[in-house]
């Protein structure tokens, strides 16, 4: 859990300098922290689940090829470009520096998001609805559970191409909010807040089952939500 945060915020670091345009070019040279090969191991987490258990909501193929093809070339592609970043920042190549950090980020966005889904689903016999102080705290903010999901796949509607909808909470203010995000943006990167439930939204979490209606396949995956993992992240931020 603690190599998985250091990853998280390494994202969020890096994420400040991908648009370079807003950034003193000499700070490129300088990333924050320890030096960045100590991230350059990171290994494939395994499912929390056999890769049959969420069917008949995902199939065991999705899961297998979303997991051990996609997820793993997300952590190989992030291994690499420590690797090479850290020689671009001891080079001193900002040119180099400007084109990784980006890289990373994408790649580090991708282990993060996924890492975070796994353990957001369950499988069906597993099941349990929202309960609890969560319950309560989307009740209050949507009026009702329903209300809740309408917003939610309405949010999930409307990302254009590949990307990420999110149930997030400000860790200021504990305030809950749905928010999407492109590609493999994180949300605590992009708004700065604590990710609850992430549901992926690109093609390869649900084309070889549900085709190009996408919004049957969010509409079914409220069926293998875990929720009890979900309201144990919102009240480690509360």
């Amino acid at each position: 859990m603690a190599k998985f945060a250091s990853i998280a915020l390494l994202v969020v670091l890096l994420s400040g300098l991908c648009a370079a345009s807003r950034v003193p070019m000499s700070s490129l040279g300088r990333l924050p922290g320890r030096r960045l090969l100590q991230f350059a191991n990171i290994t494939l987490p395994d499912l929390p689940y056999a890769a049959d258990a969420l069917e008949p909501v995902i199939s065991e193929e999705i899961m297998v090829l979303h997991h051990d093809r996609h997820h793993q070339a997300y952590v190989n592609g992030f291994n690499t470009a420590v690797v090479r970043l850290q020689s671009a920042q001891d080079a001193s190549n900002v040119s180099a520096i400007v084109d990784l950090t980006s890289l990373l980020n994408f790649n580090g966005g991708g282990h993060v998001n996924h890492a975070l889904f796994w353990e957001s689903l369950t499988p069906v016999e597993s099941f349990v609805p929202v309960s609890g102080s969560l319950a309560e705290s989307i009740n209050d903010t949507w009026g009702s559970f329903e209300a809740f999901q309408a917003a939610f796949e309405g949010a999930a509607a409307g990302v254009q191409g590949s990307g990420w909808v999110w149930l997030g909470q400000d860790p200021a203010t504990g305030a809950l909010s749905i928010r999407t995000t492109a590609n493999q943006d994180t949300l605590a990167a992009k708004y700065k807040l604590t990710p609850l439930l992430g549901v992926d939204l690109w093609e390869h979490s649900y084309y070889l089952q549900y085709k190009n209606v996408r919004a049957d396949y969010v509409d079914a995956i409220w069926q293998v939500i875990n929720w009890p993992e979900v309201e144990s992240r919102f009240t480690a931020t509360a």
